[in-house]
């Protein structure tokens, strides 16, 4: 039985260290070409949402010049309007006027993009672990400590993700504003406030929204106790052996897998859906997951690929690695499934409160090449180069396809976000990529210092000979 142990060297290390120098300064040298109106910054937004305007077609976008306080039609047309207008509440700060976002914005923006990016990334690796017990598999045992250490950036997550939202919730979600609930103000929004006790029960509209961060917390602590769980398990199994671990991991599994089911839909809508706050999809929880789920079990096909490259995981082969990537090949196809299913349905039924939410992003001269070009990386490709029997097999197709799915998931949530966060003033240039540089690094930083920590495989789980012969 293999005894492996991955070497943190110092090599890798300073590889990491200059990725997350050179994020920082594609970060600076971005928010300083934002600031100074270059890097592609377009300053003529009215342009660009008077074409959103016409686009629709529904006459719902009619109010695209700031005029977002007549009172001459309906509301539920304001709101519409509000939404085509100006990137789902992207141009509307506390008072209702319209801006222009800036550089600070959209830094803050992509901080938040990566972290419920990395964050999905540490869930689906704690997810595939506990699966695979809840299942009884054998065949992935050998790779099973790379989820595990993919977990380990849930707490960071979760510190990350609580003190963002607290330092700067105006910048990203429109519904924080507390002049929106104010009845007969000039600018209340009876569809926000009628979601008031969603975001802050006990508490009045407007004030501490209490019941939106204590889900979050609740959900990081769930998470973070069950992963240490798992995890203590894990390693008291390599010492004393037996049976009864893995039966106790088992039970571990199950209960995170029932928890996950609920807090993982209800974090896609309190992180992701609320900042398109007028616009809501009752399968936004399943795409969330779906595109969690690929881009994390392509970074496990990726990580085990290169382990086996460098001289680790011996007795992982071919057979193993068929498997691997007949989940990223399937899950894309899902993913692929469930924003068609999503779009399909919005776009069929013309409803113009659902459709703008597409308005945005595919008829958008700044988001609609990113709309394309997410379809492309993360259906298309993937679907092509893994197509055969053979590819999965491959190390240099599965390091290919699963490099393009983790960036093109990246740039899914991109799009997930910014446009209702940004609206016309968003763009795609250094800040995104120093930003993703900056996380990603740390990400890796943390997962890699976990993996280092014990064996690489389990030295007592019960499966290890079915691990061995399995064939396919």
């Amino acid at each position: 039985m293999s005894k492996e142990v991955f070497d943190f060297s110092a090599g890798i290390k300073k590889k990491l260290a200059i990725a997350f120098i050179s994020g920082v300064v594609l970060l600076l040298v971005g928010a300083w070409l934002s600031s100074t109106g270059g890097h592609g910054e377009d300053h003529g937004g009215d342009d660009h949402t008077t074409e959103l305007a016409e686009a629709d077609g529904h006459g719902a976008a009619e109010k695209t010049e700031g005029d977002h306080h007549e009172g001459d039609d309906k509301k539920g047309a304001d709101h519409d309007a509000d939404n085509a207008g100006h990137g789902a509440d992207a141009g509307e700060h506390e008072g209702g006027e319209s801006h222009e976002k800036g550089w600070f914005e959209r830094v803050v923006m992509d901080v938040w993009v990566n972290n419920v990016y990395f964050t999905g990334l540490a869930l689906i690796g704690l997810f595939f672990f506990a699966i695979q017990y809840a299942a009884q598999a054998g065949w992935s045992t050998y790779i099973l400590r790379i989820p595990l250490s993919m977990a380990s950036w849930i707490l960071p997550a979760g510190i990350l993700m609580l003190l963002t939202f607290i330092f700067f919730n105006h910048d990203i979600f429109h519904w924080t504003h507390s002049n929106l609930y104010e009845v007969g103000g000039d600018h209340y929004d009876e569809l926000i406030a009628g979601k008031a006790n969603f975001f802050y029960l006990p508490l009045e509209g407007g004030s501490f929204p209490v019941f939106f961060v204590a889900r979050m917390v609740i959900f990081f602590g769930a998470w973070v106790l069950l992963f240490r769980k798992l995890k203590s398990l894990s390693n008291l199994e390599d010492e004393l052996g037996g049976t009864s671990y893995w039966y106790k991991m088992r039970r571990t599994s199950v209960a995170f897998l029932l928890i996950f089911a609920v807090s993982s839909s209800i974090s896609a809508w309190d992180w992701v859906m609320s900042i398109d706050v007028h616009w809501f999809s009752t399968m936004f929880g399943w795409y969330v997951f779906a595109s969690w789920f690929v881009a994390g079990l392509a970074l496990i096909t990726l990580m085990t690929v290169l382990l086996k490259e460098a001289g680790y995981l011996s007795q992982v082969t071919s057979n193993h690695l068929h498997d691997l990537g007949k989940f990223v090949f399937a899950f894309s196809i899902f993913w692929t499934y469930i924003w068609f299913s999503q779009f399909l349905l919005i776009y069929y039924a013309n409803i113009p409160e659902e459709s703008v939410y597409f308005v945005e992003r595919f008829l958008s001269d700044k988001y609609a090449p990113v709309f394309f070009v997410n379809l492309i990386m993360n259906f298309f490709f993937p679907f092509l180069v893994l197509i055969t029997r053979d590819a999965k097999r491959l190390n240099v197709f599965l390091k290919i396809a699963c490099i393009v799915i983790i960036l093109g998931h990246w740039i899914d949530f991109y799009l997930m976000v910014t446009p209702g966060t940004m609206g016309e003033s968003g763009a795609f240039g250094l800040t995104e990529i120093g930003t993703y540089l900056i996380f990603g690094s740390a990400f890796l930083f943390v997962v890699l210092k976990a993996l280092s920590s014990s064996a690489l495989v389990p030295k007592n789980h019960p499966m290890l000979e079915e691990a061995k012969h399995h064939h396919i």
